[in-house]
C-alpha cells in the first residue's frame, strides 16, 4: 500500500515555509486532518511501549500518530519543569576550584592553604552530588512526559554524539552537555544538531580537539612546540556522526577535515574559544570540495552543513533511527522512505521522524528490540507511577545504590559509554549473564524502596504488559510470594524488556 512521505505530512504542520523555530514549527497542526494521512490501526499501548517509555498510570497515551507528531513539535515543558543548569555552572565550578587549589599548592603548610583545598574538595563533592540530582531531573522527565518520544530522542542523540570528561569535574559534565548541545536540536535540522555538538567544549576536549595545531600553522612554527594535527574530531565526524562507518570517504579525507577543524579549541575553564594562530592556512579539500583558504568558524560551519545534507549521512542517519526505534534488522524499503525524507527536507529531523512513525513497519506488532538498562529502568519508573517528591528527596548514596551502581552492573553507566561510538543497540551487547541477572535483581529490590505502598500485581501486569500478558506472566503475578517477587518478575519479563 502507497503511503506519503515524512516530507510531505510535516508540510502540512508549518506556520510559513521559512520559520525555523524547531519548538514552535508544528505547533498549529491540524490533528484531524493529519490523523487522515497517517495509518488508521494504531496502538496506543505499542506507541508508548516503542517509541517512548511506555505506559504511564497518569498520563494517557496518544491517540494517534498525529498526536505524536504534533507532541514533538510543542514546547519541550519537562526540560523547563525539571530543570538542567547550563554548562556555564561546570565552567564557573571549574575556575573557583583552580583558584582554590592553585592557592593551596602555593601555601601548603598555612592555614589559608589548607582551607584553601578544603574548599576545592568541597566543590568536587558538592558536583557528584549535582550530578546524581541531573540524573533524577532526567528520569523526572521522562515520567512525566505527554509521550515519550522527545525523551528516547534525547537519548538517542546523546548516544549518537557522545561526549563525557575525564576526570576532576568534567566527568560529571554529560548532562550538561546533553541539555546544552543535544536537546533543544532534536526536532531541528540535523546541521545544527551536528554543530552545536562538534563545536562543544566538551566534544573538544573528549577528542583531543583543543591540542591539534596545523601544521604550517603560526603555533606549529613556535620554538619547542610539540603539539601536532590531531585527526580524532574529523575521523569521528566522518565516521560517527554524519556519513557512516563505510561512507565515501577516504584517509585524506579524513586529515583535510581535520586540518580544517584547527582552531577549534576551549579556554582552560572549558568555555569555547577559536584560536587562530592554531589554524592550518590555505585552503582544503574534503570529499573533492575545495573549502576556502580563509578558514575560521564560517568555513567549518560550511563543511559540517555540507557532511550534514550528503545523501550517505541521510542513508546513515535513517539507518541508525530504524534500528533503535523498529528492529535491529530494519528492512531496506524503511531505511529508504526515512532517508528520502532526510534528504527532500534538507535533514529536517521532524520530516524524519514523521516518515519513521508512518511507515508500516513502525508499529508493526512484533516486539523485536531490547531495551538498554537505562531505558529499562525509566520505563520501570515510568510504569510504577513513582512520584517526583519520592525521587527528589533521595541523596547521592541513595541515587549511587538504586540506580548507578546497578546500572554499572547491567553493563549501561549513565552516559558513560566506554568510547565516542556509544553503547550498541544489538541485543547481544545487552544479554549477558551479568546484565540480565542485575536486571533481575533490580527488578525485584529497587521498586520497593521507591513505593511504600506497591500496586496489586493483578492489576500492575495489565497496566503494564497492556493486552499482551503471557500465561506465565500472568500465573506469577497472581501466584507470587510477594508483592516484591510479582512486581520483580513483571518488570523482568520478555514482554516488559522487549518494545
Amino acid at each position: 500500500m502507497p503511503f506519503p512521505t515524512g516530507q510531505r505530512i510535516m508540510a502540512k504542520c508549518r506556520k510559513t515555509p521559512d520559520e525555523f523555530d524547531c519548538n514552535r514549527r508544528y505547533s498549529a497542526c491540524n490533528d484531524t486532518r493529519i490523523a487522515q494521512i497517517f495509518p488508521v490501526n494504531f496502538d496506543p499501548f505499542l506507541a508508548e511501549h516503542r517509541f517512548g517509555y511506555g505506559p504511564s498510570t497518569t498520563v494517557a497515551p496518544p491517540e494517534n500518530v498525529a498526536d505524536m507528531v504534533s507532541e514533538l513539535g510543542r514546547a519541550d515543558h519537562a526540560r523547563s519543569a525539571f530543570e538542567v543548569p547550563p554548562f556555564q555552572v561546570l565552567q564557573d565550578a571549574l575556575a573557583l576550584r583552580i583558584r582554590f587549589n592553585s592557592y593551596a599548592r602555593k601555601h601548603p603548610d598555612t592555614a589559608e592553604g589548607k582551607e584553601a583545598l578544603k574548599k576545592a574538595r568541597g566543590i568536587l563533592r558538592d558536583m557528584r552530588k549535582e550530578h546524581s540530582h541531573w540524573f533524577v531531573q532526567t528520569q523526572l522527565r521522562r515520567i512525566t512526559a505527554t509521550h515519550g518520544m522527545r525523551e528516547r530522542l534525547t537519548a538517542f542523540w546523546a548516544n549518537h554524539f557522545t561526549a563525557r570528561g575525564g576526570g576532576g569535574l568534567l566527568r560529571f559534565a554529560s548532562p550538561l552537555y546533553v541539555d546544552a548541545a543535544v536537546r533543544p536540536h532534536v526536532t531541528g535540522r540535523f546541521a545544527e544538531l551536528l554543530t552545536a555538538c562538534v563545536t562543544h567544549p566538551l566534544m573538544l576536549d573528549y577528542l583531543d580537539q583543543n591540542t591539534s595545531v596545523g601544521p604550517n600553522s603560526r603555533v606549529a612554527k613556535r620554538r619547542n612546540n610539540r603539539r601536532g594535527l590531531n585527526e580524532n574530531l574529523a575521523r569521528e565526524v566522518l565516521e560517527l556522526h554524519t556519513l557512516g562507518v563505510d561512507g565515501p570517504y577516504d584517509q585524506n579525507d579524513v586529515r583535510e577535515l581535520a586540518k580544517l577543524f584547527t582552531g577549534l579549541s576551549a579556554t582552560r575553564h572549558y568555555g569555547f574559544k577559536f584560536r587562530p594562530a592554531m589554524t592550518e592556512p590555505g585552503a582544503e579539500t574534503v570529499l573533492g570540495k575545495s573549502y576556502g583558504a580563509d578558514g575560521g568558524l564560517t568555513t567549518i560551519r560550511a563543511v559540517l552543513n555540507d557532511l550534514a545534507r550528503h545523501p550517505a549521512t541521510a542513508a546513515h542517519i535513517a539507518r541508525k533511527l530504524a534500528v533503535h526505534f523498529v528492529s535491529d534488522t530494519p528492512s531496506g524499503d524503511l531505511i529508504d522512505h526515512v532517508a528520502g525524507a532526510y534528504l527532500r527536507s534538507d535533514g529536517d529531523l521532524m520530516a524524519c521522524y514523521a516518515a519513521l512513525l508512518e511507515h508500516p513497519e513502525a508499529l508493526q506488532a512484533k516486539v523485536t528490540n531490547m531495551r538498554p538498562p537505562d531505558e529499562f529502568v525509566s520505563a520501570a519508573l515510568r510504569s510504577l507511577g513513582v512520584t517526583a517528591q519520592r525521587l527528589q528527596q533521595m541523596d547521592l548514596a541513595m541515587v549511587r545504590k538504586i540506580f548507578f551502581r546497578p546500572l554499572q552492573l547491567m553493563g549501561q553507566p549513565w552516559l558513560a559509554p566506554a568510547g565516542p561510538d556509544g553503547f550498541g543497540e544489538a541485543d547481544s551487547v545487552w544479554a549477558t549473564p551479568q546484565g540480565i541477572s542485575a536486571r533481575l535483581d533490580w527488578a525485584v529490590t529497587a521498586p520497593a524502596q521507591l513505593m511504600a505502598d506497591l500496586p496489586d500485581p493483578r492489576d500492575f501486569v495489565h497496566s503494564t504488559l497492556g493486552g499482551r500478558v503471557p500465561e506465565a506472566v500472568q500465573f506469577a503475578a497472581n501466584t507470587a510470594e510477594t508483592r516484591a517477587v510479582a512486581i520483580g518478575l513483571i518488570l523482568a519479563s520478555p514482554r516488559f524488556q522487549r518494545r
